[in-house]
């Protein structure tokens, strides 16, 4: 039967065994394996795949500020816009940008005919002076006169109301030559406080009459900012208090030194006004700044991200991951919370220290789930982002078994 193959070949009969000897290996497998751990080659990765994959914080007592912010606009505390007191041509200004000490002219209009003016009153004065020196000279001549009865009481009277006509003549001029002294002052505009050239309203040449803006003069060593609190916090604000300003810029730190006892009936808010030392004048008049005041600082509070809580109808909730089952699950907790500021929220209520909540993924799991954790935080910055811990990662891959 053998040699009947061609060539000697004996490959199908071998083949044929081969098949045989596969086949009772494989059910002798299948009926020696117990059927739970079959199960469980097949359903463990499905179950792996299958978990959501969260976030999670560890809660930690720490101190939390409670902090109101307005937006104002910054002002120097001097700012002066000189105008002209006096009606002439502009012969001279302070160039922009140029430091001025206090008292140091920064504008002149022409003085010529004011000038003249006050030559005139001076030469009245002075003629004045000299008819009043020269009528108390006859009074006091003439009056002995009169009381030994020399002259006749006609005469002295004479006498006398030239000398008191002559008194009024000086007190005239002397007012005229006082007038026209101040117009020539009038015609010299100069800085009320050190600080520097800032805006020119007029060129040179052109005429100007009183009341007409000439220039402006800028110090901004010191700045301040008024802004509108809301009314809630009318008890909680005093002068005083520090307050923080964050520009682009820079950001400064100052005292509140106004607060307004009145309510703004349209804005239902009440004024206040900060002054900040501005040295290297980095803070700009008409900059937009945002104030920020400390009202309550909270010692060894627990504070998750706004984001983390989920709204139901009795109120808010966090899901919690316990990790005491073998795997991660989790537990819905009802809190009750607390004030909040620039994404975060104290957590007053409802949950401990050391517990671990999800702050991603938590709207997509219920009460009972099994988690993926992805990261582990132990801490928030001061907007309720999480601050990656370079331990965190890695070691809280927890999935159910």
């Amino acid at each position: 039967m053998m040699s009947s193959l061609p060539n000697g070949s004996h490959q199908p009969i071998r083949m044929k065994s081969n098949y045989l000897i596969l086949g009772l290996l494989v059910f002798a497998a299948a009926c020696g394996s117990p059927e739970g751990a079959s199960e469980n080659t097949v359903a463990a990765p499905e179950a792996n795949e299958n978990l959501t994959h969260v976030e999670t914080l560890t809660l930690r007592p720490s101190l939390y500020e409670d902090v109101i912010v307005i937006t104002g606009t910054i002002e120097a505390v001097n700012d002066a816009s000189l105008s002209a007191q006096a009606s002439g041509t502009v012969v001279m200004l302070a160039e922009l940008g140029r430091p001025m000490s206090a008292g140091t002219p920064v504008a002149r209009l022409d003085d010529t005919l004011v000038r003249a003016i006050v030559d005139q009153a001076k030469a009245q004065a002075e003629s004045a002076n000299a008819r009043l020196e020269l009528a108390s000279d006859n009074f006091q001549r003439f009056e002995p006169l009169y009381r030994d009865s020399i002259i006749s009481a006609l005469e002295f009277t004479q006498v006398r109301t030239n000398l008191r006509q002559a008194e009024a003549d000086v007190r005239q001029t002397s007012a005229v030559l006082d007038g026209a002294n101040e117009q020539l002052a009038n015609t010299i505009l100069s800085a009320p406080f050190a600080g520097s050239v800032e805006q020119h309203f007029v060129e040179i040449g052109e005429q100007v009459a009183p009341g007409v803006s000439v220039i402006r003069i800028v110090d901004a060593s010191q700045v301040k900012v008024s802004v509108g609190v809301p009314e809630r916090y009318a008890g909680d604000i005093a002068a005083g208090l520090e307050v923080e300003l964050r520009v682009t810029a820079a950001d400064r730190t100052g005292r509140i030194t106004f607060v307004g006892n009145a309510i703004d009936a349209e804005s239902r808010t009440f004024p206040i006004e900060a002054r900040v030392n501005n040295p290297d004048g980095a803070l700009k008049p008409e900059m937009i700044a945002e104030v920020r005041i400390v009202r309550e600082q909270l010692d060894s509070v627990l504070v998750v991200p706004r984001t983390a809580l989920v709204r139901y109808e009795e109120g808010n909730s966090l899901f919690v991951v316990n990790r005491s089952a073998g795997g991660a699950a989790v537990e819905r907790r009802p809190v009750t919370t607390g004030s909040s500021y620039s994404g975060r929220i104290v957590i007053t209520g409802g949950i401990r220290a050391d517990e671990e909540v999800i702050i991603r993924g938590q709207s997509v799991v219920s009460d009972g789930d099994f988690v993926n954790i992805d990261f582990n935080y132990l801490e928030l910055d001061e907007s309720g982002i999480p601050v990656a811990n370079p331990d965190a990662a890695g070691d809280s891959q927890i999935n159910e078994e």
